[in-house]
């Protein structure tokens, strides 16, 4: 690209609006919000040249690789078995809503036809073409909304200096300008925001590695915002919500939990939420990762999340060929066939008025409670009494009435052991 362009392309950074202590979100940002609480479900794909290895995402960092030798690794990523709309109708068929892909993982390396490096699958592999660019097209053929997962952090760029905790074998040179990092950051965002449709969102991270920089997240999220009013930002930086972001993910946790130590300093707010987890126990394609999740966790995961008010984000790390891993298609067909049956209970719905619990969780949706029994003990289960008046109680399944009492410590509902589900008994209450 000749410097006249990039030079143009970062000028343009400085007419971006003011920045977002002040944010007030467009009317578009908001039906956004709107239906991304509706959407529930999503595909996250972690896809990149770390794909060769076979050992996740973080090979760079974890088996300490200087920038010279992991400059090999595109030379043997040519994913000729790639197919966007096959990936795309996975998804749909899976009872997805939207996918949010990795551009750009910890390790720079871009999985776009960007014009301000050669390091990105364009220039460097065999494959030679814009594998967002394909699925982009196929996403907004199909309905599907697509997200950019974005790494403020990155490995390669000799910019990124300070350096933080992560990434150090990689031989850069102890000198750097941060601020023209943050430049280049911005102007691939820019890219990313203008030459592939409408995009739903980025979704960053990588944050957490240099918590005191300045990362100018006022004026980057003022980017977006600008380019794209519609598009959600969303960051994983394990912190409460910060000004200029429009919705609150938690890793491989429920709003609320740290079971992995993430979520310590992150507070549930008031944004619409999202919780991601893989479908081993890698987010990156591992070969030798046999720890699959079954169907029923994790559909019973998606139900969880519903009743805690968030999304869930599923994710896949495909093969370096472009495949999905035949036993996560097997997945998705499962949990597909299930929202199928039982979609209405969770497209749609808020968190219910009953808190979740060890038995189970709540949704609702106008004047349904859909009670969601996944963990029940016996037959009996006495729940705080609901907020309206009960006018009907009957199984989703079948429609069969429901035995339930109302007593002065609250529900009391009777569920014999032959009415119930193994993955998700659910009860439909009318108020």
């Amino acid at each position: 690209m000749k410097q006249t362009t990039i030079l143009a392309i970062l000028l343009s950074l400085t007419f971006v609006l003011r920045g977002q202590e002040n944010y007030q979100p467009s009317p578009e940002n908001l039906k956004a919000r709107e239906w991304f609480q509706d959407a529930k479900f999503g595909l996250f794909i972690h896809w990149g040249v770390y794909s060769v290895l076979g050992d996740g995402e973080w090979v760079m960092h974890q088996q300490q690789f200087d920038k010279k030798s992991y400059e090999k690794l595109p030379a043997f990523f040519n994913p000729i078995s790639f197919d966007a709309a096959e990936w795309v109708k996975m998804a749909k068929e899976a009872g997805m809503k939207y996918i949010t892909i990795t551009s750009k993982h910890h390790d720079g390396f871009c999985m776009w036809d960007t014009k301000l490096t050669d390091w990105n699958i364009v220039q460097r592999t065999p494959y030679g073409k814009d594998v967002l660019k394909q699925l982009a097209d196929e996403c907004h053929k199909a309905g599907i909304r697509l997200f950019f997962y974005h790494s403020h952090l990155d490995w390669y760029q000799e910019n990124y200096y300070p350096r933080g905790g992560t990434g150090g074998a990689s031989g850069r040179p102890d000198k750097g300008n941060w601020y023209a990092y943050l430049d280049y950051m911005d102007a691939q965002l820019t890219e990313l925001l203008t030459n592939y449709g409408e995009i739903a969102g980025i979704w960053f991270d990588g944050w957490w590695d240099r918590k005191d920089a300045d990362w100018r997240l006022d004026k980057t999220y003022s980017l977006i915002h600008r380019l794209q009013p519609a598009a959600l930002v969303g960051n994983n930086h394990h912190q409460a919500p910060k000004p200029g972001e429009d919705f609150q993910m938690f890793e491989k946790d429920l709003p609320g939990q740290n079971t992995t130590g993430f979520s310590g300093e992150s507070k549930v707010g008031a944004l619409p939420l999202e919780t991601c987890e893989t479908m081993n126990g890698s987010w990156g394609f591992n070969i030798r990762d046999k720890n699959y999740k079954t169907p029923r966790q994790l559909i019973q995961y998606l139900v969880k999340a519903s009743g805690y008010g968030a999304n869930f984000l599923l994710n896949t790390g495909p093969m370096p060929n472009g495949k999905i891993q035949p036993e996560n298609v097997a997945t998705l067909k499962e949990m597909g066939k299930w929202l199928e049956k039982y979609g209405e209970t969770v497209y749609g719905t808020r968190k219910g008025p009953v808190e979740p619990a060890d038995w189970g969780v709540t949704t609702h949706k106008g004047n349904k409670i859909y009670i969601h029994l996944l963990n029940l003990k016996g037959e009996n289960l006495l729940i705080p009494a609901l907020p309206s008046k009960i006018k009907s109680a009957v199984y989703f399944d079948g429609g069969e009435k429901v035995r339930y009492r109302e007593t002065e410590y609250g529900l009391l509902l009777h569920i014999p052991q032959n009415k119930q589900d193994a993955v998700d008994t659910i009860l439909t209450i009318e108020v």
